[in-house]
């Protein structure tokens, strides 16, 4: 199946200010268009269009070391990267070894010890602003009198173009869903607004409101599940974030909304995606490919390449001591990347000896305690990511990968609906209820028996936990940017119910307390919008 081609579009940068005036948004390349330039035919939206997609995997029009946002590197502002930096560094999955002055941030989140400079979390804060910037702009440029104005009156074209609308204003509902998880706020502009506005502070229950009635809005116009281009999004991503913002309700305002997430999750499950036959298949060079994709971060080892979260997990997993780079297509990065001792151990016992997920390694002079951060030789390491395909051949580039991030698949809509279902019928935190239906345990099963050969005995209810489901999330979703989220959610994030190696800056893992459940908002976006008011504790 044909990616879509990525490409930066850069045109009315003033337009992008009212977003990210804290981040000089400029190009570094002399080919900008104008509006009126970009926007002159049917095909220049569907340009337009690739450059919002595009913002989600590129950094800037030049290499990977380009970046439109000024002041900041690009690998440490890229979307992909910065989103699973703050979903899975801050826990219990994995390490990162170099924290010194080469890679700022890093230490910070290993160590959940970050602050209000933290650059990683200005990377993501600025790349996600700037993309409601990018679809604020494309709605200013698309409307009907826009398009009567340029000569477009064809219907075919007008319906595209409507069509492409549609879907930027999804992309502005995801990326408020992800300031509103990670940040608990964000500043609220629309198209409607001027240039240069300062958006007012959006809380959590306004973004919620903001996403859920976004979303809904757009739906019936998106098209159906598996019928649009590949790398562009439909009726299943809308279902998937909805379905995320309801199974993280109680988190966000305070609501019991299992019901609608197992809603959701069963029309997903429903829409004609399948489990691929082979778990690992889902994190190849060919992955784009996998029936079990819902929404990916397209990569492409030549015309897209960036720093972006694959390419760094198929190099950082390459192991210092075993040098298995050729493994997996790339040439590593000498260790960059570890696990730490309480996940490896989710993988125990002989129910797991042949899972196909279990893909860590270690023993021998690899130890799987972490007891010197920057000794790339302790602590196990994974070979989950390849930038090698199905069939075995490597990717056209060892430095950037062919692989896409898996952002929605199938098998977390199953979990997601077995979830939904325990907590609505009435298991909780810390309980030990075993109320997993018929529907649900099915679920599971079908998870299970595909890591195993389609050869392991079926769940029965009393197997059934919400301990054990946080853990098996863990083992089928793990370095897929969740971990974060779905800690919180079980209550095992901060405090110290559940401790892992360096949590809190411990060796052996501390308490950390509630107001790290959110990131602070970067120092230099409140400096530049007065409406924003810093989170508790920061």
């Amino acid at each position: 199946m044909k990616k879509l081609n990525l490409i930066y579009v850069l045109f009315a940068f003033a337009g992008l200010q009212s977003c990210t005036s804290d981040m000089d948004v400029v190009s570094e390349d002399p080919r900008v268009l104008s509006a009126d330039e970009l926007y002159s035919s049917p095909a220049g939206y569907k340009q337009a269009l690739a450059g919002v997609y595009g913002n989600l995997s590129l950094t800037g029009t030049g290499d990977a070391g380009s970046s439109f946002l000024q002041g900041i590197d690009a690998g440490t502002s890229q979307f992909g990267r910065c989103l699973w930096y703050l979903q899975e560094l801050t826990t219990d999955e994995v390490i990162w070894s170099y924290e010194g002055a080469n890679d700022p941030g890093t230490a910070e989140l290993n160590r959940n010890t970050w602050n209000s400079s933290n650059p990683l979390l200005l990377g993501m804060y600025s790349r996600t602003m700037v993309q409601v910037a990018f679809v604020n702009e494309f709605l200013r440029q698309s409307t009907p009198e826009k398009l009567s104005a340029r000569g477009i009156t064809n219907p075919t074209d007008i319906a595209n173009i409507e069509t492409y609308r549609n879907e930027v204003r999804a992309l502005r509902a995801y990326a408020y869903y992800n300031m509103m998880d990670l940040f608990g706020k964000a500043p609220f502009v629309g198209e409607n607004d001027p240039l240069n506005f300062q958006g007012p502070q959006y809380e959590r229950s306004q973004l919620f409101a903001f996403i859920e009635s976004e979303m809904n809005a757009v739906f019936p116009n998106l098209k159906a599940p598996r019928t649009n281009e590949y790398g562009r999004l439909d009726q299943a991503f809308a279902r998937m974030v909805l379905a995320k913002i309801y199974l993280n309700a109680e988190v966000y305002i305070g609501q019991n909304r299992y019901n609608d997430c197992m809603t959701q999750c069963a029309q997903v499950i429903a829409s004609g995606y399948t489990l691929n036959g082979d778990y690992l298949n889902n994190f190849k060079a060919d992955n784009h490919t996998s029936p079990e994709m819902i929404f990916t971060l397209q990569a492409d080892g030549i015309t897209t390449q960036n720093y972006g979260a694959t390419t760094v997990m198929c190099n950082g997993q390459v192991g210092s001591l075993e040098n298995n780079g050729s493994s997996f297509g790339v040439g590593g990065w000498g260790g960059a990347l570890r696990l730490r001792k309480q996940f490896v151990q989710k993988f125990d016992g002989v129910d797991f000896d042949f899972d196909s997920r279990k893909t860590q390694m270690g023993g021998g002079p690899r130890s799987i305690d972490i007891n010197d951060v920057s000794n790339r030789n302790q602590g196990y390491i994974l070979g989950k990511y390849s930038n090698i395909s199905s069939g075995g051949i490597p990717g056209p580039s060892s430095t950037f990968v062919n692989t896409d991030f898996p952002l929605f698949r199938l098998a977390d809509a199953h979990l997601m609906y077995v979830e939904a279902q325990m907590r609505k019928d009435g298991a909780t935190n810390g309980s030990t209820t075993a109320n997993a239906n018929a529907s649900s345990l099915g679920y599971l099963n079908a998870i299970r028996d595909r890591a195993n050969g389609y050869d392991f005995p079926d769940f029965n209810q009393n197997q059934v936990t919400l301990q054990f489901l946080i853990d098996e999330r863990s083992r089928e979703l793990h370095w897929e940017g969740h971990r974060r989220q779905d800690l919180i959610r079980f209550g095992l994030y901060t405090g110290g119910v559940y401790n892992w190696a360096w949590k809190g800056n411990g060796q052996n893992g501390i308490a950390i307390p509630t107001f790290r459940r959110l990131f602070p908002i970067p120092a230099r976006s409140i400096a530049a919008n007065p409406n924003l008011i810093q989170n508790t504790g920061y």
